[in-house]
């Protein structure tokens, strides 16, 4: 059930359904099946996939949405089991009345959350196009100072000096938006309420991947897995150029590891596109990647 945005809260673009007593951010576009659903990473929220979202829709339905507890969407306590984050997604679909199968086009944080979706749901999954995922089996092929023990850490409070060298950063990232919404988007995300969002969903990363290794494996479906070697800007201000070069090399073998894992598994990497800008960096390489899996599967 749709329910109307309080005055001064409403969403730039889409709107809010009402699941479990909670309003959730959604924005469709497009038409036809099965529909590319897109899961942000930590820290992200959906307005920030607009771009490659407004191509795949040319394909088919796109679908961009907020996690509850981020962006536009209710506020809630985080972090949060896997199983309730995908959960709620499935509901959030019915909500907007998107039918599955669908393709689940998850980033960063959002690959635990799609692989779990994976796991209960199978019969509605369709194909996984894995933009750098966050996957179940990260440690095994990480170096120690990597692993998702260390990840929970909360991220420090920004100086002035930081501020703006965030500011230069979704600036730029979002360089191709509408100007007002790129203005919006960079003023929240610089916002202490997104902030702490970002520290508080991530706080629980290494119970995420045992929730999902003792969750059994997910469906034989297509994939497609996106690996890019070029320097993150984010992670750059907080790791070396050597720490930022053996991370490349790991997230290589993780995520190849990850496609032959599948009957109808690639692996594809890009130069020059960072972890949190793999969309903006080669939006063209995200859109051929969804086009060769809906191709597949039609």
């Amino acid at each position: 059930m749709q329910h109307e945005p309080n005055e001064g809260t409403a969403p730039p673009l889409g709107r809010r359904y009402e699941v479990d007593g909670r309003r959730l951010f959604l924005h469709r576009s497009g038409t036809g099946g099965p529909a590319v659903v897109f899961l942000p990473g930590a820290g992200a929220v959906g307005l920030d996939y607009l771009n490659v979202h407004q191509r795949v829709a040319e394909l088919t339905t796109s679908v961009i949405y907020d996690r509850g507890g981020t962006g536009w969407s209710d506020p809630l306590p985080l972090p949060r089991t896997a199983a309730e984050t995908a959960t709620e997604l499935r509901d959030l679909l019915r909500a907007a009345e998107i039918p599955g199968p669908y393709v689940l086009a998850a980033h960063s944080l959002g690959g635990t959350y799609a692989r779990r979706f994976s796991q209960l749901f199978p019969d509605e999954v369709a194909g996984l196009l894995w933009l750098e995922g966050l996957h179940e089996d990260w440690d095994v092929h990480m170096p120690e100072s990597m692993r998702l023990a260390n990840s929970t850490q909360p991220l420090p409070d920004l100086d002035e000096q930081q501020l703006q060298q965030f500011r230069a950063y979704f600036s730029q990232m979002f360089a191709t938006w509408p100007d007002e919404l790129r203005e919006l988007l960079v003023e929240r995300h610089l916002s202490t309420e997104w902030l702490h969002s970002n520290n508080h969903q991530r706080s629980n990363v290494p119970e995420l991947a045992a929730e999902i290794r003792a969750g059994g494996g997910g469906p034989d479906v297509p994939l497609i897995a996106l690996t890019g070697v070029g320097i993150d800007p984010g992670q750059a201000l907080f790791m070396s150029d050597e720490e930022l070069r053996e991370l490349n090399e790991s997230k290589q073998k993780l995520f190849q590891t990850f496609a032959d894992s599948v009957t109808r598994g690639e692996h594809r990497v890009l130069e020059g596109a960072g972890h949190s800008t793999l969309h903006t960096d080669r939006p063209d390489a995200v859109v051929e990647a969804a086009r060769d899996l809906l191709s597949r599967l039609r």
